[in-house]
């Protein structure tokens, strides 16, 4: 029954993004029944995201009906990174037409004169653009597709 729990709780969609999870996005830290509380631990993409109260909403849901009690904590260290979205959920994004965040810098970042290329999730063409920096949210970015001509929204790498 726990086990049941918490695989319901990671199966919670993101509420800016609904098609990629809170397991797949990578805010999901740990979640366990520990008597009757279920105690779920998340990382937020960035400080002040407004997505955090609703996530805390759906987990206080999902304990409300196997009646327990939630407990959510929010662990800031070490900070989330797109490096922890899985790989079914950037397949999940590619597969709604957001393009998936490429790879993060590791470390500091020198001044270059190179394109960012992001690929097309419509037509998988490099040959795109940034159209804003930010889009519906500020974890993504609105880009076109120089071949296809589709606009389509990007998730930033942070």
């Amino acid at each position: 029954m726990a086990s049941e729990i918490v695989a319901e709780v990671a199966q919670i969609p993101d509420p800016e993004v609904p098609v990629i999870t809170i397991a797949d996005l990578g805010i999901l830290r740990s979640a366990e029944v520990v008597g009757d509380e279920l105690q779920v631990v998340i990382t937020p993409t960035y400080s002040g995201c407004p997505a955090m109260e609703a996530i805390r909403d759906r987990i206080a849901h999902v304990a409300r009906t196997h009646h327990l009690t939630a407990v959510v904590t929010h662990q800031l260290t070490p900070e989330w990174t797109t490096d922890w979205m899985t790989e079914e959920g950037r397949e999940a994004l590619r597969h709604f037409g957001i393009a998936p965040p490429g790879q993060r810098p590791q470390q500091s970042v020198g001044l270059s004169l190179t394109i960012r290329q992001v690929e097309c999730p419509q037509c998988g063409s490099a040959a795109t653009e940034e159209l804003s920096r930010f889009s519906g949210t500020s974890c993504k970015a609105l880009r076109r597709c120089l071949a296809c001509r589709e606009p389509f929204e990007e998730f930033k790498a942070i």
